[in-house]
């Protein structure tokens, strides 16, 4: 109960904003594309330039496709936002992840793939788009078409 008054008193005094202030927006025109050109153009990062300073940590094999661990790190200065897409799955954007000024671009979470494909990372640092691109093999599928 304290933590909520505190929590509400400093959403009060401006000190935190409201988790829905906070959020980012929902992209849906990415989330909808059925194939990774059009997913790409939706999230504007299809004209990404390759960067090794973008770090994909993935198994080069999956034997199960419904949860496979990704990690990623940005090497990139002033990395805000860090795009995910697996280009062969029914969906290829499986989402964005924004970060405030000072905070380590890093990811780790979990992912369905349908089967073997390519795991695309964008970052975006101030008006430029970088692309880092890995292999995961499948050998059984996650995703339902």
């Amino acid at each position: 109960m304290l933590k909520a008054v505190l929590a509400a008193a400093a959403v009060a005094a401006g000190l935190i904003e409201p988790l829905r202030a906070v959020a980012g927006e929902w992209n849906k025109a990415a989330f909808d594309a059925r194939e990774i050109g059009l997913a790409l153009k939706a999230a504007d990062v299809a004209n990404a330039t390759a960067s090794a300073d973008l770090i994909i940590r993935a198994p080069e094999i999956a034997e199960n496709g419904a949860q496979v661990p990704i990690e990623v790190v940005s090497k990139i200065p002033g990395t805000q936002i860090l795009y995910l897409f697996v280009d062969k799955n029914p969906q290829p954007f499986v989402g964005s992840f924004e970060f405030l000024e000072g905070a380590e671009p890093f990811i780790s979470t979990r992912i369905k793939m349908g089967e073997t494909s390519n795991v695309r990372v964008v970052a975006r640092a101030g008006s430029k788009v970088y692309v880092a691109l890995r292999e995961v093999k499948v050998t059984i599928g996650g995703c339902a078409a």
